[in-house]
């Protein structure tokens, strides 16, 4: 499919943009390109798939569930934190 100015000029209007003139031109070739790319994938025989197709044999792997301190956990999140005071994270005032 070919993006013209109609084309693109709908897409502006659409999704509220503004393309500058100087770029419409190249614009329109990558659009251009996304679209014949999309439709190469159309073109593509699906029919042998199966909805639930995966590529990882026997589905997602999980991992145990274990339950972790809870101490640990906020002890390594203030410890990246750039400020923080026992369970609160200190952070600039933005209300005067």
């Amino acid at each position: 499919m070919h993006i013209d100015d109609t084309v693109l000029a709908k897409l502006e209007k659409l999704s509220h943009l503004h393309i500058d003139e100087h770029k419409k031109a190249e614009v329109k070739i990558q659009l251009t390109g996304i679209l014949d790319y999309i439709e190469n994938l159309n073109e593509l025989d699906t029919e042998i798939l199966s909805s639930s197709f995966s590529t990882l044999e026997g589905g997602t792997p999980l991992r145990e569930d274990i339950p972790r301190d809870q101490n640990m956990i906020a002890q390594s999140i203030f410890h990246h934190a750039p400020k923080s005071t026992e369970d609160f994270f200190i952070v600039p005032a933005i209300i005067e």
